[in-house]
């Protein structure tokens, strides 16, 4: 029995685990769908083949996820923008009724972040080890550090830079200045995505 979900193969046996083959390339992950709702994956997005993406998730043309990144959408939505790169280990959750997952374009989510029912806007950068808490809102071109922990409610203003534990202000950069930064990440990512799918063809 198969499950098609454009531009996804998806093959199930007795409801789990559902094994999703991109159409002309070899990459796969576990895409199920879970309450009713079914992931939803734009054109051209990389998902590595130990990725998990389960329920309510929606993600954007040319992203990628990559290998171990776990997106449940169980409890409530995750929605990802486009050119978003959500890295190896990184873990999207949200809270039952309560909050949601909300990733701009251009966001680049390092290794092992979890990001649990926050919004991060526009060409920010959460970074490796981060975590950030229910209904935080990290602003456009924003840039969080390495482990940094960011409590629920804060709110990073664009262009600035948060670290530590708590997280805290350190410094303000221009917004334009630290968005570019942050986009020359994102494009790195499309390239090496291009690189895994020349691969699978």
């Amino acid at each position: 029995m198969s499950l098609l979900m454009f531009p996804f193969l998806c093959v199930f046996k007795q409801n789990y685990p559902y094994l999703c083959y991109q159409r002309k390339k070899q990459t796969m992950g576990i895409i199920r769908p879970l309450r009713g709702k079914t992931p939803k994956i734009g054109e051209n997005c990389f998902i590595a083949e130990t990725a998990v993406i389960i329920g309510d998730v929606e993600i954007g043309n040319d992203s990628s996820i990559w290998y171990g990144a776990v997106l449940r959408g169980d409890v409530n939505p995750i929605r990802i923008g486009k050119r978003v790169s959500v890295q190896d280990n990184a873990v999207l959750h949200t809270t039952y009724q309560k909050s949601v997952v909300t990733l701009e374009d251009d966001v680049i989510i390092g290794h092992n972040v979890t990001v649990h029912g926050a919004t991060v806007k526009a060409g920010a950068l959460i970074g490796i080890g981060a975590t950030v808490l229910d209904d935080a809102v990290v602003g456009e071109g924003a840039i969080v550090a390495a482990n940094a922990l960011v409590l629920a409610n804060t709110q990073i203003e664009a262009g600035s830079i948060y670290a530590g534990v708590p997280a805290k202000f350190v410094k303000k950069l221009d917004v334009e200045q630290s968005k570019q930064i942050n986009q020359r990440i994102s494009k790195g990512y499309l390239l090496y995505k291009s690189w895994y799918e020349e691969e699978g063809e």
